[in-house]
């Protein structure tokens, strides 16, 4: 199953996110350390800095960056309107493109998140 794995700084407000802003489901957590979580098979691991092996590994890992996944839409404009109801953050505005049109979502600790339309035809 792929995995995804993110540094956060602070596992109850991710948690919180991907579960109730983009209806991942919780599969385990352990308070203020790791949770794990999926959706549409894919597993996304969340660590705390500092914490377990993931929170350690190549040194002192931190929260943000530009690496990502994509979740596919049908309705691009449609879900960034329901998210912005919801209080969610973008890092740019929508980029189009030949294959189609993509945002990125911000999570609380600026992970992003490419929300992602395929072009029609």
């Amino acid at each position: 199953m792929p995995a995804v794995r993110y540094i956060v700084s602070d596992l109850e407000k991710a948690v919180t996110f991907y579960r109730d802003t983009l209806a991942f489901r919780v599969d385990m957590e352990v308070p203020q350390q790791f949770a794990a979580l999926s959706r549409d098979g894919l597993t996304l691991y969340l660590n705390v800095p500092g914490q377990g092996s993931a929170g350690k590994a190549g040194g002192n890992p931190q929260p943000g960056g530009w690496n990502r996944f994509s979740l596919e839409t049908s309705d691009l404009d449609g879900l960034i309107a329901g998210l912005e109801q919801k209080g969610a953050s973008f890092r740019g505005d929508v980029a189009e493109g030949p294959g189609g049109r993509q945002i990125l979502l911000q999570d609380p600790s600026g992970n992003v998140v490419e929300l992602f339309e395929r072009a029609n035809g």
